[in-house]
């Protein structure tokens, strides 16, 4: 009876996953129809000089509000032609489209009183760096529909050394501000453009829906501290593909608030495809989930990578008090060269935003699959430290690391509170993860019953 029905619930987990995979593939099948505004302008006709020098926000503002007149008529389009166009913050409005010409450059202002400050996100509850309140983005979208930033391979150039060099000398008054970043809205499109030089993050789209990040590339000196190229946070329906991001820290990472104001907020990032893409993460990860993670993640597909000169390739990150999960991720078809760590998955991230987090939420990562990788130049292979009483899960199979020969000695993984089962691994992967599949079965249906989707019966 015990065997019928774990093939039973072996069969209906073998049916969510294929279901789960048409469900995530689907977001990057769904292109949207980018039928030309009936109305456009260019900046120009607003006053604004392309010289790099003259500062242009208020042509940007007074054009921006102009063109929200056309938005039940089609929407509009704001041409930037080439030039050098220095602004500090401004924001857009709903059925719009930002069109950069080849050659043109729009540059954030170093002065930081051009950017403006802004409340913290209700799930982060401070900002990133430190407490208290944030920077505006150089472009900003609150609560909009049918937003479209794109161009000829135009620039979006943040000319972050002055953040940078703040963050370093701890003389930041708030919290870095990003190139874009885009609230509370859906269908987004940001594509055909070359993000450099981000103050922090360059893409960041929170607490949106049906967002299309494709053909963009994005470059920060990897001496830069803690820029990231494109961050999904609690958002979904989201497709990132054909990019090249090559960052300080992270390339692509996954986020859904900061312990309790996460839990609260009760906003996950789910169904997001990642595809078709390069990248460099000099001192963070290639692809990371969290460290916030508080509101889950989930039903992430991301597959056709290449990742070269990294610190690490995937990592999952968490800690105690974080609550929230991360589950259903499927990652498949990656190409790794020059990585010190190929997997890494850490609960002890110890950074919280106040001291009133619950250190009895326990965040779950589980159903986590990781496929078909090769890797060329590796130091380490992985290293996977969950957390008591709630061991992470894993199931590898396919997996082909080529090791550093020079660090020989290093252990190859290293692995504490982690449960799952691997296949054609090499090297071979530690004790806990050569679990039988009737073990990792065992996990599963454990898993589904923690969930109501099995009986103890």
């Amino acid at each position: 009876m015990k065997i019928l029905v774990a093939l039973l619930l072996l069969s209906a987990l073998s049916n969510s996953i294929e279901v789960f995979g048409d469900d995530s593939e689907e977001q990057c099948r769904y292109k949207p129809k980018l039928d030309p505004r009936p109305h456009s302008v260019s900046i120009v006709e607003f006053g604004a000089v392309g010289d790099g020098k003259t500062l242009n926000t208020g042509a940007f503002q007074n054009a921006i509000f102009y063109l929200n007149s056309f938005a039940d008529k089609g929407g509009a389009q704001l041409y930037v032609p080439p030039g050098k166009w220095l602004t500090g913050s401004f924001n857009l409005t709903s059925h719009l489209t930002l069109f950069l010409e080849a050659d043109a450059i729009i540059l954030g202002s170093q002065d930081p009183s051009h950017w403006g400050v802004t409340d913290p996100l209700p799930s982060y509850g401070r900002g990133m760096d430190i407490t208290g309140s944030r920077y505006r983005s150089l472009i900003n979208g609150y609560s909009l529909q049918d937003v479209v930033i794109t161009g000829n391979n135009g620039t979006i150039d943040g000319q972050g050394s002055f953040w940078w060099d703040s963050f370093r000398s701890h003389t930041l008054n708030h919290s870095r501000p990003h190139l874009v970043e885009i609230v509370k809205s859906f269908d987004v499109v940001v594509s055909n453009l070359t993000f450099l030089n981000a103050p922090a993050y360059n893409i960041h789209p929170v607490y949106c829906s049906h967002v299309l990040v494709q053909n963009i590339s994005a470059y920060a000196p990897s001496s830069s501290p803690y820029t990231i190229g494109v961050v999904p946070d609690s958002s979904d329906h989201m497709c990132i593909e054909n990019c090249n991001i090559s960052m300080g820290y992270d390339a692509i990472t996954l986020k859904s608030g900061w312990d309790e104001h996460g839990i609260t907020y009760n906003r996950p990032t789910t169904y997001v495809h990642i595809k078709q893409v390069n990248l460099e993460a000099s001192t963070g990860s290639a692809v990371a989930f969290g460290s916030e993670m508080s509101g889950g993640i989930s039903y992430v597909l991301v597959e056709n990578l290449h990742i070269k000169n990294s610190f690490t390739g995937i990592d999952f990150r968490t800690a105690v008090g974080r609550g929230g999960y991360i589950e259903n991720i499927q990652v498949s078809d990656v190409e790794m060269e020059n990585v010190y760590t190929a997997f890494i998955a850490n609960g002890q991230y110890k950074s919280h935003p106040d001291e009133e987090y619950d250190p009895s939420a326990l965040p779950a990562l589980d159903q986590i699959s990781i496929e078909d990788v090769t890797g060329e130049n590796i130091t380490m292979a992985g290293s996977f430290t969950g957390i008591e009483n709630s061991p992470f899960e894993f199931t590898l199979s396919n997996i082909t690391l080529s090791m550093n020969s020079a660090t020989s000695p290093i252990s190859a993984w290293v692995c504490s509170n982690v449960v799952g089962s691997s296949k054609t691994i090499s090297p071979e992967p530690c004790p806990e993860l050569e679990s039988s599949s009737i073990n990792s079965l065992s996990s599963f249906i454990a898993t589904l019953s923690s969930k109501g989707l099995a009986s103890h019966s």
